[in-house]
């Protein structure tokens, strides 16, 4: 905090007589270049919504009604939204005071501890890279169910090769893509939402369906509340991907408003896309249906949605949904890219990674955290195809990172208010204040434990403990906590005090 003119020390921004404004996204006369803020509203907006909308709602959301029932189904997922839209808000909050593309990695460094925004950072880093391995594989298996005779790996470069250039192109042009991307998605699930009402009012198919399969046998709750806490973890998997616009903030026109309008759309999105799907599902398809376990890119035949659209008469439903699906997945494999791009980025600016990493080209495309990541991704890819035991155990090694990277934003959320507050912050003065704290990111916090702790359960109830299954399900956490104690242990890091906690904005 500085004192200008016989002001009182605020946690305003405020530029000390030598110091340039760094937070402009374009080209100064003494500037190097640096990342632009070219995103408007809608593609804001729509990276808010794309985030959390892919192959986990299209295709694994039969698997869960078959789990935990209907009602369990929309119990979970409702839960893992509520504590979604407290994360998003937590993160809002922070996003519009202080936009950065290294978001919530720059908060936990600023706010908590160095180490621990170090192991944010590059955990979530690996987990894109790796993630961007997966979908682009996936894209491939896609392109089968037209062109079975083309070799997987000719799809899966080129599907590598459209998004590289997406990225690599201009912020601009990300921002658009993932505009129509998140756009063909949010049309399908409408019309699906649209389609599945006709058919339970008997508009489709000619027969009133109303509750009958929402109330059979065991439904609507199967299994009870531990059936429920089963599926946390695909109803989580399903919504990670909502703290992008976090990550885009810093590159968004103008965040204080932009992002706070984002935000608010998340709950709307939560409500009527999932719980709307969800619900749509389990009246139309019965819980014992075999069919709901079935969904996968290998066989969209049966994914649910695909099942709802033939039983209205669609007989082109599986060719729709595979387009779909595919716009979801070359969606994913996007904003992972440019999401670990930034995260990597960040990093380097901050000076926890190589400074290299740092540099923006004249298009604000930081070109070599770029390369970088793309050339990772496609390392993992290889593994899948030359060792599928390496592969799986990369994708598990990434699978807590999303959970691990929501505990961040509760965390730094927590810290940011406190501290804020300790310096003599007027919370008036905020352009976006989270609702219901410190309720939402303590609540955020404790669900993501135990999601987290629950992830594998199954292996501690036989007679003897899976010891394989639990350390391909938890490989994250030791990665995660060795990566954050070796940094603080070598850098010798503490807990930052609430009054040394920085909030000006230098990146």
């Amino acid at each position: 905090m500085n004192l200008i003119n016989n002001q009182e020390p605020t946690v305003k921004r405020n530029l000390n007589d030598n110091q340039e404004p760094t937070v402009k996204r374009n080209l100064n006369d003494n500037q190097e270049p640096t990342v632009k803020r070219n995103l408007k509203a809608r593609h804001m907006t729509m990276i808010a919504i794309g985030g959390s909308i892919g192959t986990g709602l299209f295709l694994a959301s039969g698997a869960t009604i078959q789990s935990a029932g209907p009602g369990g189904a929309l119990a979970a997922y409702a839960c893992i939204g509520i504590m979604v839209y407290f994360l998003m808000t937590s993160l809002g909050e922070m996003a519009t005071y202080m936009p950065v593309s290294g978001s919530f990695s720059t908060y936990a460094t600023r706010f908590v501890d160095p180490a621990f925004g170090f192991a944010l950072g590059w955990n979530y880093w690996f987990n894109w890279a790796v993630t961007l391995a997966v979908e682009i594989a996936a894209a491939a298996i896609i392109m089968k169910f037209w062109l079975p005779d083309v070799p997987s790996l000719i799809w899966s470069a080129l599907f590598l090769g459209i998004v590289f250039t997406l990225n690599a192109l201009s912020i601009k042009s990300f921002g658009e893509s993932e505009y129509w991307f998140a756009l063909i998605k949010v049309v399908a699930i409408i019309f699906f939402i649209i389609i599945g009402l006709l058919t339970i009012l008997g508009v489709f198919g000619g027969k009133v369906i109303g509750f009958e399969n929402f109330t059979m046998d065991e439904a609507p709750f199967k299994g009870g509340f531990l059936s429920i806490i089963s599926i946390f973890l695909i109803a989580g998997f399903s919504f990670q991907g909502t703290e992008l616009v976090g990550i885009a903030a810093g590159e968004s026109e103008e965040p204080e408003k932009n992002v706070p309008n984002a935000i608010r759309q998340v709950f709307w999105r939560i409500l009527l896309f999932y719980i709307g799907a969800i619900l749509i599902l389990g009246l139309l398809i019965p819980y014992t249906s075999p069919s709901l376990l079935n969904g996968d890119v290998e066989n969209i035949s049966v994914s649910p949605f695909t099942l709802v659209f033939e039983r209205a008469g669609l007989a082109f439903a599986a060719s729709v949904m595979n387009a779909v699906v595919l716009t979801s997945l070359l969606s994913a494999g996007n904003s992972g890219l440019y999401a670990s791009t930034r995260m990597l980025w960040s990093m380097a600016k901050d000076n926890q990674a190589p400074k290299f990493l740092g540099k923006v080209n004249r298009r604000g495309i930081p070109m070599n955290a770029l390369l970088i990541t793309a050339f990772i991704g496609g390392l993992a890819f290889l593994t899948s195809i030359f060792g599928d035991h390496v592969f799986t155990w990369l994708l598990n090694a990434s699978g807590l990172t999303g959970f691990i990277a929501w505990i961040g934003i509760a965390i730094s959320h927590y810290r940011f208010r406190r501290a804020y507050v300790a310096q003599g912050g007027d919370l008036t003065e905020l352009k976006y204040k989270a609702k219901w704290f410190p309720f939402g990111p303590i609540f955020s916090f404790i669900l993501c434990m135990v999601v987290i702790a629950g992830q594998n359960y199954e292996a501690y109830l036989s007679g003897s403990i899976d010891w394989y299954g639990v350390a391909v399900s938890y490989i994250g956490l030791p990665i995660f906590l060795a990566i954050w104690l070796g940094y603080k242990i070598y850098h010798k890091t503490k807990l930052i005090s609430l009054e040394d906690c920085q909030f000006d904005k230098t990146i």
